[in-house]
């Protein structure tokens, strides 16, 4: 029981020590991309979104996006508070790695996205 005991301390340990997710792949996150290009990216442009008010992902900021997604996934438990229907139904889905593979994926794309000096 005390084998036990410790190694169930040595595990939780390790996971409170770890990070809650690695660092996204670019590549698994282009391969999951297909259902945000709908209104994200009309004819395969990025820097093109269906609507005006629709987000360019293109070159945006990694951190940004993933919390904007973790966000809407949690939807009413988030703390920043973003609630729409079709992101939340998209998110719902994505595990953390996902999200983070979608967040690399969109910041390394080239975008209209500039910091001003």
């Amino acid at each position: 029981m005390m084998k036990s005991a410790i190694a169930l301390i040595g595990a939780a340990v390790a996971m409170a020590a770890a990070p809650a997710s690695a660092a996204g792949d670019v590549e698994r996150g282009k391969a999951k991309s297909a259902a945000c290009a709908a209104c994200h990216a009309v004819g395969g442009d990025w820097n093109k979104p269906l609507q005006p008010e629709y987000p360019k992902l293109a070159g945006q900021h990694a951190d940004y996006l993933a919390t904007a997604l973790t966000s809407y996934k949690q939807g009413d438990k988030s703390l920043i508070g973003r609630k729409n229907a079709i992101m939340a139904g998209q998110a719902a889905a994505l595990s953390a790695q996902e999200i983070q593979d979608l967040a690399a994926y969109f910041s390394s794309l080239p975008g209209p996205l500039h910091v001003k000096r």
